[in-house]
């Protein structure tokens, strides 16, 4: 079955009776919504996720969890499920920490926190979508290269915010 999106407008607003299907194109002026969760432990460190090898940027590591938007889904809910099935994490402590509007995609990006104290060696990976995962200090994390990372927009946030 395919994947159902809600339409939105470019200031946030759901267009009603527009459902966007998953890797059909979307028109000029609509976007979909994305979430993305960066995980930091009580201890300071980050949780990092190395991308599934047969996904777009397989291979690389990730800030966040995060995904799309299903249709009649909040960013909230969104997050939280994606976080759950993507770090194993069930989580409802979620921070909004940004938005970022990307034309090029068509995408609506909600940027949000989470912020635990769970066992570092309890994370799940999901099949197809991630293969590893580490945890590293803040020094670490801002001395990784692009080649490396694919979440330039949650570590503007992290840079910002000083998360």
């Amino acid at each position: 079955m395919a994947e159902l999106w809600d339409a939105y407008d470019k200031t946030w607003n759901k267009i009603e009776g527009l459902t966007l299907v998953r890797d059909e194109a979307i028109p000029d002026g609509v976007y979909h919504l994305v979430c993305d969760v960066a995980v930091k432990h009580r201890d300071g460190s980050y949780l990092l996720m190395q991308r599934d090898l047969n996904k777009h940027y397989g291979g690389m590591w990730e800030l966040s969890a995060g995904g799309s938007a299903l249709k009649g889904e909040t960013a909230f809910d969104c997050a939280c499920r994606e976080l759950r099935e993507e770090t194993g994490i069930s989580a409802l402590n979620l921070e909004e920490i940004g938005r970022v509007v990307q034309d090029k995609t068509h995408c609506l990006y909600v940027e949000y926190l989470c912020v635990t104290d769970g066992s570092k060696d309890a994370i799940v990976l999901q099949e197809g979508e991630t293969i590893d995962y580490r945890w590293v200090d803040r020094s670490t994390l801002l001395q990784m290269r692009e080649q490396e990372m694919v979440s330039a927009r949650m570590m503007k946030f992290v840079c910002e915010l000083n998360l």
